[in-house]
């Protein structure tokens, strides 16, 4: 009797061995699953001229100095940022000083009441760099003008191609309804490790506008 109470127990054991075993197993897919969908960059959008699909960027002139600006269009520093420094900036660009590079990227999703608007607006801002790239930069400040306040739902995407049509990037009104590129602003926050916006770098090193040494080094480039 002592035996087959024994066996039964190590049976017991065994199950719930083999139980714990099967969970572990399915909580590291889960998490290896979740992980997948938080880079997953979705869709590929096209290069051209002016957008490198590659790295994010839509750039402007062709000075030697090379000004990367990562901005979240949910950011409220970001529009203050561009109401700011965006003309000096286009200016410097135009002027062939600086090469201005302009990063949509998606970080603050958690504002906007699970409508994903960061990640919708920089999807949307891709759909216009990839079809009308020459009209990325008022399509931007369509959207700083339009900032919907953060912790509310957001534009709808609709909206989000209404502003294309007003600003005449045309082109891009089907790609911003299917929201073809939505995944595409979390992707690349992903990889180049952006946790804050804006995010400015300067020849590929990122500065700290809060330090009184790189904050002169943005503005000297402003001229």
């Amino acid at each position: 009797m002592a035996a087959a109470k024994s066996s039964n127990t190590n049976w017991f054991v065994i199950g719930v061995s083999a139980a714990v075993v099967v969970v572990l197993a399915v909580l590291a897919f889960v998490v290896v699953l979740l992980n997948n969908q938080a880079t997953d960059p979705g869709a590929a959008p096209k290069s051209n001229d002016t957008f490198n699909s590659e790295t994010g960027s839509i750039g402007f002139g062709d000075g030697e100095d090379t000004v990367a600006v990562f901005v979240d269009f949910q950011c409220p520093v970001c529009k203050s940022f561009e109401e700011q420094y965006g003309a000096d900036l286009e200016a410097a660009a135009a002027d062939g000083r600086i090469t201005l590079e302009y990063h949509p990227i998606a970080i603050l999703d958690r504002y906007s009441q699970g409508t994903e608007y960061s990640s919708r607006s920089a999807g949307a801002a891709v759909c216009v760099a990839e079809s009308n790239p020459d009209l990325y930069l008022d399509y931007a400040k369509t959207l700083f003008d339009n900032q919907p306040a953060e912790n509310s739902a957001g534009l709808t995407t609709d909206q989000l191609a209404d502003f294309a049509t007003q600003v005449g990037a045309d082109d891009a009104v089907s790609c911003i309804t299917d929201e073809t590129y939505r995944k595409f602003g979390a992707a690349q926050a992903k990889k180049n490790e952006i946790s804050g916006t804006p995010t400015v770098e300067v020849n590929g090193t990122r500065l700290n506008l809060q330090d009184q040494a790189d904050f002169k080094k943005f503005t000297d480039l402003l001229g």
